[in-house]
C-alpha cells in the first residue's frame, strides 16, 4: 500500500451549531477553518445539506460554497452532498455553474439521494390487506448486517432505528421534496450533466440552454450509503464516488464493491472512491475522547428523531450522560470514530484507507470549541504529511 500521505485528505462541514452560539457564529467558523485547511493542504472543502435541525447551520450549501470559494484561493469546493429529491436538475446545475464560472477547476458537484422520503412514501402506501399505514406511524429502514471485522476494520452492527413518519413527512414537504420509487435517479443525474454539457434536450426534442450551467469546469460526485441506486448510478455514468463509512459504516465495503464491480467506463476511466470517517485528533488520546464526547449524544438526538442538537460541550455530557439505550442506539457511530493522539487516528485511517482501498479521504471534525476543531484538522493533516515523507 502507498505512504498515508500519498492519499488526499479532504474535509467535510456540517458548519455545527455549538451549545450557546448562533448561526452566524457557525457560519463564521466555516469559513475561517476553509481558510485553515487549505492552509494545512487540504484537497477539498465540502459543505452538507441538513434543514430544520437544531444544531446544523449548513441548509444552503450552494450559497455558502460560493462564500467559502471566495474566502479561499486553491483548495476545491463543493457538497456533500445536494440532496436532489427537492431540486430539479436545472436549478442544481445552474447553482453551481454559477460558481464554477466563477471558481474554474475548484468546484465539486456532490450529489446525494436520501432515503427518507422513500421511508415515509412507503409507510403511505396501502399494505398488502389494503390499509394504509398511518402517517403517524413509524418506519424501519431493511435490516443491516451483522456486525463484522474485515482487514482490521470495524463494520458494525447497524441499530434498529426508527422514524417518526408524521414529522418527517411534514419536514420533507416544507422543503419540497418528492423523491419516491418513480424517481429516476439515473436519469436526473444524466440531465445535470447535460446542462452543463449544453446538450440539454426536453422530452419532445426541443434543445434548452441554461448558460449558468454550460461549459461549467466542475466536477460531479455520487454519495452513497448502500449498495444500491446511488452506487451503481456512479457506476453507469463513470463518476466517482463518495462511500459514507461515517454514516453507514455497516455497508461501506459492499457499497465500494458493488460500485467497482458495475463500473463503466465514463467521465472516468476507471473508478474512484473517496471514503468519508469521523475523526477527533488531539495532543493525546485522553484529550481527544474529552473533546470527542459530545458526539454520542449528538448522534442520539439525530436517532431519536428530533434533529441533531447543538452540539454539547464535555461539561454538558458529564452533567448528563447517556442512558443504556442511548448508547446502544449510538454504538456503531461511536465505535467507528476515530478519536485520540495523531499516532493513534492515523493508524485507525490507515486500516480504513488499506480495508477499502480509498483514493481519498474525507474527514468530519466536530468539537464544542472552534478553536479544538481547527487544531484537530492541523494534527492530522501534520502527521498524515509526515507519514508521507517517511513513507
Amino acid at each position: 500500500m502507498p505512504p498515508a500521505g500519498s492519499v488526499p485528505l479532504s474535509v467535510l462541514d456540517l458548519a455545527p451549531l455549538p451549545s450557546g452560539s448562533s448561526a452566524a457564529d457557525a457560519l463564521r467558523n466555516t469559513l475561517d477553518l476553509a481558510r485553515q485547511a487549505e492552509r494545512f493542504g487540504y484537497a477539498r472543502y465540502w459543505l452538507a445539506e441538513h434543514h430544520l435541525t437544531p444544531g446544523v447551520a449548513s441548509a444552503a450549501p450552494a450559497v455558502l460554497i460560493a462564500l467559502v470559494a471566495a474566502a479561499t484561493e486553491r483548495i476545491r469546493v463543493g457538497s456533500g452532498a445536494v440532496q436532489t429529491g427537492h431540486d430539479t436538475a436545472v436549478v442544481v446545475a445552474e447553482q453551481f455553474g454559477t460558481i464554477a464560472h466563477l471558481h474554474p477547476g475548484r468546484v465539486d458537484l456532490g450529489l446525494g439521494r436520501s432515503n427518507l422520503g422513500r421511508l415515509v412514501d412507503r409507510a403511505a402506501k396501502p399494505t398488502p390487506n389494503g390499509t394504509a399505514q398511518p402517517l403517524n406511524g413509524t418506519a424501519q429502514p431493511p435490516p443491516r448486517p451483522s456486525a463484522r471485522v474485515v482487514d482490521g476494520l470495524l463494520l458494525p452492527e447497524s441499530p434498529a432505528v426508527t422514524f417518526d413518519v408524521e414529522r418527517l413527512g411534514r419536514q420533507l414537504r416544507l422543503v419540497g421534496f418528492r423523491d419516491g420509487p418513480e424517481e429516476d435517479y439515473t436519469a436526473l443525474v444524466r440531465d445535470i450533466q447535460a446542462f452543463v454539457g449544453g446538450t440539454y434536450r426536453a422530452p419532445d426534442g426541443t434543445a434548452l440552454s441554461a448558460p449558468a450551467a454550460e461549459g461549467a469546469d466542475l466536477e460531479i460526485w455520487i454519495l452513497a450509503a448502500t449498495a444500491g441506486g446511488s452506487a451503481l448510478t456512479a457506476a453507469a455514468l463513470g463518476l466517482p464516488l463518495g462511500a459514507n463509512y461515517h454514516i453507514v459504516p455497516s455497508t461501506v465495503l459492499e457499497t465500494i464493491a458493488a460500485y467497482r464491480a458495475a463500473f463503466r467506463p465514463g467521465v472516468l476511466n476507471e473508478p474512484r472512491v473517496m471514503v468519508s470517517a469521523d475523526v477527533v485528533v488531539a495532543s493525546d488520546d485522553e484529550t481527544a475522547r474529552r473533546l470527542a464526547s459530545g458526539y454520542g449524544p449528538w448522534v442520539a438526538s439525530i436517532r431519536a428523531g428530533g434533529g441533531a442538537i447543538p452540539y454539547p460541550s464535555p461539561g454538558e455530557v458529564a452533567a448528563r450522560g447517556l442512558s443504556d439505550a442511548e448508547r446502544a442506539l449510538v454504538a456503531d457511530r461511536v465505535d467507528t470514530q476515530f478519536v485520540g493522539s495523531p499516532e493513534t487516528v492515523l493508524r485507525g485511517l490507515r486500516v480504513l484507507r488499506d480495508a477499502t482501498g480509498a483514493d481519498e479521504l474525507l474527514i468530519t471534525t466536530i468539537t464544542h470549541d472552534h478553536a479544538d476543531r481547527v487544531r484537530s484538522y492541523e494534527l492530522l493533516a501534520e502527521a498524515w504529511s509526515r507519514s508521507s515523507a517517511v513513507g
